[in-house]
């Protein structure tokens, strides 16, 4: 954005309540967003957790995002909204730097002449556009993107410089793909043959609903046979594997360095922490949360949070109870005989009475 808003302006534009501070001014033009202990007088912050209550009191920011409940403490102007983060990510909104470039096709771009690239659409130097591929109005094909033949990409969406987008691929509006993710590389499928691994070529696709983001070097394998679905809405982060035929239902988000392994469903509204991983073939109910680390190996009937792995310890603690989880079977049978012996306690005890 060129024009700074006002604060009066921020405030009509988020649907806040602008409560201004003693000699403040609702004409003040706000000149970013930062946080409660680093904003100076001309940002505008916010408070979202109460854990950062703390750093209210001392803030420089001109004014603040903020919730009814924690108003009376500010000690600058006021942004009163029911959802500070919410307004927050919308706020961002406005104040977005990235550079947004001028329609057309860059010199150095590749352009298959049976391509469909809309005029509004900005293809980068270095870019490829392959035969029967369309480009959607206002979409932006970054630096050294390619377009495989016959993939769709949608209006708005945007893909940063390096994303690659394979034959046949499909990916709907207002998507963001940033830089080196890889759409529609091969599922990981080969048929042992006489000591041998016979590869299984992937006949499928990828589907990508509209509003869906991807980061930085993930990587959505296509299907074997139908296609990888990932639903509306869903957010993938940095480093994420996506195998073949997956299905991602809507508004589901993904952190980094998660897997999902072939032919899982992952339900709508779920949320899979770093790390987590899903064998294939199973199930994750609607508004399932799998925190960090978490392995799922069998699937999910209902919604609830999910967690396995080991927490942290100091390593010599670590290692001796690593060695006391391998014994772990043979403990549980000393036990149940322990126990068989206490019952035939009882019971003689109880005879001889």
């Amino acid at each position: 954005m060129t024009d700074k808003p006002t604060l009066a302006q921020l405030a009509q534009q988020l649907g806040a309540e602008l409560r201004l501070a003693p000699g403040a001014d609702a004409n003040q033009p706000v000149s970013g967003l930062n946080t409660l202990q680093d904003a100076d007088a001309g940002q505008v912050s916010f408070l979202a957790s109460a854990n950062y209550r703390r750093f209210l009191a001392d803030t420089r920011a001109c004014a603040v995002l903020l919730s009814a409940d924690f108003a009376d403490e500010c000690p600058v102007s006021a942004l009163i909204v029911d959802n500070p983060y919410h307004a927050f990510a919308r706020a961002t909104a406005i104040f977005d730097t990235a550079p947004q470039p001028a329609p057309g096709i860059h010199p150095a771009a590749t352009v298959d002449p049976d391509a469909e690239v809309d005029p509004s659409a900005s293809i980068g130097a270095g870019a490829v556009i392959e035969a029967r591929a369309r480009i959607g109005a206002g979409a932006l094909i970054g630096a050294n993107c390619v377009v495989g033949e016959g993939a769709e990409i949608g209006a708005g969406t945007r893909l940063y410089p390096g994303a690659i987008v394979y034959h046949g691929c499909s990916i709907g509006r207002d998507c963001v793909i940033h830089s080196q993710a890889v759409i529609g590389a091969d599922g990981f499928g080969f048929a042992p043959h006489q000591r041998q691994w016979i590869k299984i070529h992937q006949l499928g696709g990828v589907e990508i609903g509209d509003e869906v983001e991807i980061g930085a070097c993930s990587c959505i394998d296509r299907g074997a046979l139908g296609n990888t679905v990932i639903g509306r809405g869903v957010k993938i982060d940095n480093q994420v594997q996506i195998a073949h035929n997956v299905q991602i239902g809507d508004y589901s988000a993904m952190a980094a360095c998660s897997a999902v392994a072939g032919s899982a469903v992952i339900g709508k509204h779920c949320t899979l922490a770093g790390g987590a991983g899903v064998v294939g073939h199973v199930t994750v109910a609607d508004g399932s949360h799998i925190t960090a680390r978490t392995l799922v190996t069998k699937s999910i009937d209902s919604a609830g949070s999910y967690s396995s792995g080991t927490p942290f310890s100091d390593s010599r603690n670590w290692r001796r109870n690593a060695v006391r989880y391998g014994q772990l079977d043979q403990m549980a049978r000393r036990l149940k005989e322990l126990e068989k012996q206490l019952e035939d306690l009882a019971r003689r005890d109880g005879t001889e009475d």
